[in-house]
């Protein structure tokens, strides 16, 4: 009875909550018309944003009198607030921007937006008035990197003003609305000791890590899409030495390098008329004659394999990129595939010699069900037998259940294999104890 009696008196505070928002929206539609007519919008840049909320909310104030509109406090400081966003920021993506309890923006349409809170997808509160006031937050983000999104150019790639990757597919391409995505850019610099303790993986396979990040291994993150490939980068890039010159390749800046001596560099697609495009595999071929001791590629997916491959076996040891596949095995058929793809003729054999002798270790990066990002496998590659490259897994992550919950049961564990590696990590200082390789039984 209870329960009965509680439902249509939550839908009756949806549905109230719901007029108000759409009452808010309609007044801010209005006032915002109002508001570019009296703005000094060249001033604005100037403006602080206490004196710019200042004056939208004297124009607001007087278009409520003229409306006899009578808004609560509440109600007033959010339309405010909305219209500064709408005036100097992006509108109704704001407030999730700000939001660092969210990873991910996925706008489907001007009425459907979700966000990624933990690994999981949620649809929002927000919503934009319609298409054409999301397509007007578009242009503003893709004008300010000196690019345009139409017909004949309906998606774009860009990089907002904090970092975070923006991605736009507009219509006709989009078939519901323009959709678009927003990877937000994380603030803090994650160190090992904090995915040690969010349980991403063990102090053992840390241990294991730093060792092979020290002595210069070749490393591959393989990983999904959000599966925490730039962030494991991130943070294995925190054991190399400060010493080192570390030049750093990305379609998108994302890596947040700790050391001094970094260089960056990000790729540039080609403008309107279609010239000026530089790709990864420019910036990399300029990279190697800048006298790197390592070359950090945020993500390989195309020709550039074919040098990233080249300045691994030529001297730059200690070299990182990130491929998106789901085991070690397919991440190398990835780069066989790229390697095809490049248009390359060389025989299979020598392209998997080449990739054997180049690449040391897989690291594999898997978002759960649950949410939750772990180091699923560390895999060292360890030469050709015949035409096949040889691979020896030496951490894994056991699944053993799940929850009622949904949350996974689970835990890593070795598998008993010694490393290939030994000999060169005392070599070089770091005597790994031969325990880290017992699995638990």
């Amino acid at each position: 009875m209870m329960g009965g009696a509680r439902a249509p008196a939550e839908a009756i505070a949806v549905d109230k909550e719901k007029k108000r928002r759409e009452r808010l929206m309609e007044l801010k539609l209005e006032i915002h018309k109002r508001l570019l007519e009296n703005l000094n919008l060249s001033a604005l840049e100037h403006a602080s944003e206490a004196s710019l909320k200042s004056e939208i909310s004297a124009l607001a104030g007087e278009a409520l009198d003229d409306l006899s509109v009578a808004l609560n406090k509440d109600d007033r400081t959010t339309l405010v607030q909305e219209l500064y966003d709408e005036v100097m920021g992006l509108g109704p993506l704001e407030p999730l921007l700000k939001d660092e309890t969210v990873n991910d923006i996925l706008v489907n349409g001007p009425k459907r937006v979700f966000v990624e809170r933990a690994g999981k997808l949620e649809l929002s509160d927000i919503t934009f008035r319609d298409e054409r006031h999301l397509m007007r937050i578009i242009d503003k983000i893709v004008s300010a990197v000196g690019r345009r999104v139409d017909e004949s150019n309906p998606y774009c790639d860009a990089r907002l003003a904090d970092g975070s990757r923006f991605n736009c597919m507009v219509p006709p391409v989009a078939v519901d609305g323009s959709l678009v995505s927003i990877r937000k850019f994380k603030k803090e610099k994650l160190k090992i000791e904090d995915l040690v303790r969010f349980g991403a993986f063990t102090e053992e396979m840390a241990a294991y890590l730093q060792s092979a990040v020290s002595c210069r291994l070749n490393i591959i993150v393989s990983g999904g899409t959000g599966s925490g490939k730039t962030t494991t980068l991130n943070a294995l890039s925190s054991f190399i030495e400060n010493t080192e010159r570390v030049l750093t390749i990305e379609d998108t800046a994302e890596l947040q390098l700790q050391q001094v001596h970094v260089g960056r560099m990000e790729s540039r697609p080609a403008n309107v008329e279609g010239k000026g495009a530089v790709t990864q595999r420019d910036c990399l071929r300029n990279a190697l004659r800048m006298r790197p001791d390592r070359i950090i590629v945020g993500e390989t997916r195309g020709e550039e394999v074919i040098d990233m491959l080249q300045a691994m076996n030529t001297g730059h040891d200690g070299s990182m990129t990130t491929i998106h596949a789901n085991n070690p095995r397919d991440g190398i058929s990835r780069l066989e595939n790229m390697v095809a793809m490049a248009g390359i003729e060389m025989p299979l054999k020598a392209v998997r010699s080449q990739i054997a002798s180049a690449v040391n270790l897989i690291v594999q990066a898997s978002r759960l069900q649950d949410g939750t990002r772990r180091m699923t496998s560390v895999t060292e590659i360890t030469g050709m037998e015949g035409e096949v490259i040889s691979m020896q897994e030496i951490f894994r992550f056991e699944r053993l259940g799940v929850e009622p919950s949904g949350k996974i049961i689970g835990r890593f564990n070795a598998t008993g294999i010694r490393s290939a590696y030994s000999d060169r990590f005392r070599q070089w200082g770091f005597d790994l104890p031969a325990s880290i390789y017992e699995p638990i039984v």
